[in-house]
């Protein structure tokens, strides 16, 4: 093994070769394969407030890319944050024994920073996840030997983070969408399925 890869460096350096161009890898990482539309959000400018208007409050947006993580795994730490406040995700993220926790931690605690120094947010504890999800990055694709000369493929799978934080108190239930009661849900079904119509009919 040693003396073939001993005559591969003389080849090379014979040839003048020194970088191998590996464009899969390259392309993997390029500018394009890096979320662009999440972030300008914090750009988008709003117009005046009229009076009696409820007040907007202030957010932030922030992304982490090209984590080595599955986005299917990140997914379920995405949801577990989401609703608390800043405080609250750092603390409970803290006693999570997850690689994601770590890369949404660190997320999280970077908007916090950019939501006080960009973004004139007055207290850094005032601050609730709004929006927390994840999503898939680029999958590079490589080679696995398997017995009898065969050969398998195996896939290194990357994701990305992203997160929004709002200024205020949370929610008492960030998942409570439908104010109405279970009769009431039940009574709204019943009315749309008596105001069915089949089509082509009398």
């Amino acid at each position: 093994m040693n003396k073939f890869s001993n005559l591969c460096s003389v080849i090379l350096k014979h040839n003048n070769v020194h970088n191998i161009h590996t464009s899969a890898t390259t392309l993997a990482w390029s500018k394009s394969n890096v979320p662009q539309k999440f972030l300008k959000y914090n750009e988008k400018i709003y117009p005046p407030q009229e009076n009696g208007e409820e007040p907007r409050p202030a957010f932030v947006c922030h992304q982490k890319t090209n984590m080595k993580y599955s986005p299917e795994k990140l997914w379920y730490i995405a949801c577990f944050v989401r609703g608390m406040t800043v405080d609250e995700a750092v603390k409970q993220l803290s006693f999570v024994n997850k690689k994601g926790a770590v890369f949404v931690k660190e997320a999280i605690l970077e908007a916090q920073d950019l939501a006080v120094k960009e973004h004139h947010v007055e207290f850094r504890s005032n601050l609730w996840i709004a929006e927390s999800f994840a999503g898939k990055g680029p999958v590079i694709k490589g080679i696995r030997r398997h017995a009898r000369g065969r050969m398998g493929e195996v896939r290194y799978q990357y994701c990305h983070y992203f997160v929004r934080l709002e200024e205020g108190k949370p929610p008492q239930d960030y998942y409570k969408h439908n104010p109405m009661t279970p009769q009431q849900q039940l009574d709204k079904w019943l009315e749309q399925m008596r105001k069915r119509k089949i089509i082509n009919s009398y």
